[in-house]
């Protein structure tokens, strides 16, 4: 590409001006235009709307003065006698009077119409962007740290938090379509195989396409929790709960699949005070307990083990799910408790066990009982579950 046909193309203009100084035009060529990056930042229509108002009052606010001390001037010079000579005298002095002040102020207005118009303007427009759907605008961050620059730093943070929550929305329609997608497709095909007689009506197959339907109607429920968990109307019926009977019951429920998959599943409160309670859902806890031991039990091998914990550390009941299974990454840990994620040796779904919203689940539960919930794993070792929920003083 020649140099001139260069210069016309506007992309390699706008990447290469740094590099070719002013195009063309400066050694006599065709008139080419400088690229707008060397003309300084270009106003929006709304910033000259403001300032051609700004200027159209100025402008009145002149003319105002300048009429005002012409008649003035008359009047004073008619009433004292003086001459036509005296009267311009008069006024000359008056609207230089008149007007240092004024055009002082103007200095000042412009510098201030700088300062606060462009930067509200900027705001105005990223505004009617992100009005229009466009989450991706950010308003330019002044240099200056005035109110302007914490405004508009506090709009990106704004409108990133919006793609964010956007994207994550996009991610998740699109988790909920494949997860449905598998076990439909397989419902469908087993019936169809079923008329079209590929396939004999016998129980096991029969079984088998009703386990697709249960793994639907569990994906179904506990998309539902995990809405109503998000709006704060997850139904809780609070009353005290007993760590060490909550552990017990738990433990005893898994009991005979641990021991048929050789796992041992044990309880530890020694150190646990009697009498020791928790806030919270009878049920609720029972399963957030439950969504652990099973993801547990996935991912421990026989002759592992998985251990149910709880101690009092300050104010808080801390209760641990331990095991000695396959671990989980480094880079895995932080996003265990995300939705649908998927990770080789993470300890959501695998397999085709589960709907990968066990661990959202437990979390969504754990914050609406006031309580927090980390992991900790060292990878073909242990992963250490912990749960911190206020303790709940018991009067006799």
């Amino acid at each position: 590409m020649k140099p001139d046909e260069k210069w016309r193309d506007k992309n390699w203009r706008d990447r290469n001006w740094r590099n070719y100084r002013g195009g063309p035009h400066q050694r006599g060529d065709a008139p080419w235009p400088r690229p707008p990056h060397s003309r300084g930042p270009r106003r929006s229509p709304r910033q000259r709307r403001m300032f051609l108002g700004f200027l159209a009052i100025l402008g009145l606010i002149v003319l105002l003065v300048a009429g005002g001390m012409t008649i003035f001037a008359l009047l004073l010079t008619r009433r004292l006698g003086g001459t036509p000579d005296t009267a311009v005298l008069v006024w000359v002095s008056g609207c230089g009077l008149a007007l240092a002040l004024p055009l002082l102020a103007v200095v000042l207005a412009v510098r201030t119409f700088r300062r606060v118009a462009n930067p509200l303007a900027a705001i105005m427009n990223a505004a009617d962007a992100v009005a229009e759907g466009d989450l991706s605008v950010r308003v330019p961050e002044f240099p200056r740290r005035n109110e302007f620059t914490r405004l508009a730093h506090s709009f990106n943070n704004m409108t990133a938090e919006l793609e964010r929550a956007d994207q994550q929305r996009r991610n998740l329609t699109a988790d909920v379509a494949h997860e449905l997608r598998t076990p439909l497709h397989i419902i469908q095909g087993n019936l169809e195989g079923v008329l079209d007689g590929v396939y004999e009506p016998t129980p096991e197959h029969i079984e088998a396409t009703l386990d697709e339907t249960r793994l639907l109607a569990r994906l179904v429920e506990d998309l539902h929790t995990l809405s109503l968990a998000d709006a704060g109307q997850l139904p809780l019926k609070m009353e005290p709960v007993d760590v060490a009977d909550l552990l017990a019951d738990v433990a005893t429920s898994f009991s005979v699949q641990a021991v048929a998959q050789g796992v041992e599943l044990g309880v530890e409160t020694a150190v646990l005070p009697p009498n020791t309670h928790i806030q919270g859902d009878a049920g609720r806890l029972d399963q957030v307990l439950s969504n652990l031991v099973v993801n547990a039990l996935r991912h421990t091998p026989g002759n592992g083990r998985i251990t149910l914990s709880a101690k009092l550390v300050d104010e808080n009941v801390q209760i641990q799910v331990t095991d000695t299974g396959e671990g989980i990454s480094e880079e895995d840990l932080p996003f265990v408790f995300e939705r649908f994620w998927r990770g080789d040796r993470a300890r959501t779904h695998s397999g085709g066990a589960g709907g990968g919203l066990g661990l959202a689940i437990v979390k969504q539960m754990v914050v609406a009982h006031g309580g927090q919930i980390s992991v900790s794993s060292v990878p073909q070792q242990a992963t250490i579950f912990t749960l911190n929920f206020p303790v709940v003083s018991m009067e006799n």
